[in-house]
C-alpha cells in the first residue's frame, strides 16, 4: 500500500504496531498527542495531533489507503473527558476518511462494548451492544458509526473488540488474553483481507477458556496461535476462589463491569503493561 495512518501510535498497542505497519506500506504516518515517539523508520512520519480536532485529523488522511485507529483515552472516565477523544475523535476519523476516499478504517474497539454480558454466556460478534461504562459506550458509538458509514457511504470498517492485551496476571485473563503476536496478526489480517464490508471480530487469542465466539468473522482469516491455558494453574492457585456475585468476576467486562460510571478501572486489573480493550 502507498500510505497507512496510525492513530494512538504512542500507546502500548500502537507502539507495537508501528514496525509491522511500516513494513506493509510505502509511507506510514503515525500520530498521537505526545511530543515525540522515538526513532522513526525510514518511511515513517510522526505528526502530533489531537484527534478531537478535525482540522488536525483531516490532512493526515489525504492520500491514505487505510487508517488504523487506536487513539483514545483507554480507561473509564467522566463522560465529559471521553467526549472529545473517544466520541468526537471517532467521528473525525471516519468523516475525514470518507472525505479523502480512504478504503477502510481498522478500529480498536473493545470487549467493553458488550461488557455486561455474563461470562457464562459465550457471545458472538452479532450480539446487541451492552456497554459496561462510558468508555464502553464510546466503543458502541464508534461501531455504529462504522456500520453507518459502510451502509450509507461505502467506507469499510473492521472493529476489533480487544479483550486483554497484556501479560496474563489475573484469573480473567486466562480466558480473555490477547497476545501481542496475535494482536499484530489480527491487525494485519484486517488490512490485507480483500473485502471486509463492516466486520466485527473479537481480539482474543486461542484460549481454551475464551468466552467469545469468532466463527462469524472467519472471513478475515484471523487464526490466533497463543493460548493462556499454560498460565491457568499458577494464576488460579495464586488468587484462590473468586466471589461469583461480584460483577468483576462474573461479567465479560471484568472490573469495568463492577465500577461506578466515570471512575477509572485500569488500576484494578493487577497488571502493569496493559491495554484492556
Amino acid at each position: 500500500m502507498k500510505k497507512l495512518v496510525l492513530t494512538g501510535a504512542a500507546g502500548s498497542l500502537g507502539s507495537r504496531l508501528r514496525a509491522p505497519l511500516e513494513a506493509m506500506c510505502e509511507t506510514l504516518v503515525s500520530t498521537d498527542i505526545v511530543d515525540d515517539i522515538g526513532d522513526l523508520a525510514a518511511n515513517e512520519t510522526y505528526v502530533k495531533a489531537d484527534i478531537a480536532d478535525m482540522a488536525a485529523v483531516d490532512p493526515l488522511l489525504e492520500g491514505a489507503d487505510m487508517v488504523i485507529h487506536f487513539g483514545a483515552v483507554v480507561d473509564e472516565a467522566p463522560f465529559e473527558e471521553l467526549l472529545g477523544p473517544n466520541f468526537v475523535g471517532a467521528y473525525n476519523v471516519w468523516e475525514a476518511a470518507y472525505r479523502h476516499g480512504v478504503r477502510r478504517v481498522v478500529y480498536a474497539s473493545s470487549i467493553h462494548a458488550v461488557g455486561m454480558y455474563p461470562k457464562t454466556q459465550a457471545i458472538g460478534v452479532d450480539v446487541p451492544h451492552r456497554p459496561d461504562t462510558f468508555y464502553g459506550l464510546a466503543k458502541c458509538f464508534a461501531e455504529d458509526l462504522g456500520r453507518m458509514y459502510w451502509e450509507k457511504r461505502g467506507l469499510e470498517s473492521v472493529c476489533l473488540r480487544i479483550y486483554s492485551c497484556a501479560p496474563v496476571s489475573n484469573p480473567r485473563a486466562v480466558g480473555s488474553w490477547l497476545s501481542y503476536d496475535d494482536m499484530i496478526q489480527l491487525v494485519e489480517k484486517s488490512i490485507t483481507t480483500p473485502v471486509t464490508g463492516f466486520s466485527i471480530v473479537y481480539g482474543i487469542s486461542d484460549n481454551d477458556r475464551a468466552p467469545v465466539d469468532n466463527s462469524a468473522a472467519r472471513h478475515l482469516g484471523y487464526r490466533p496461535k497463543d493460548n493462556a491455558e499454560q498460565f491457568a494453574a499458577d494464576i488460579y492457585a495464586k488468587f484462590g476462589p473468586l466471589d461469583p456475585h461480584e460483577a468483576s468476576n462474573f461479567r465479560h467486562g471484568g472490573p469495568f463491569a463492577g465500577i461506578e460510571l466515570g471512575k477509572g478501572a485500569m488500576g484494578l486489573f493487577n497488571f502493569e503493561d496493559k491495554d484492556d480493550g
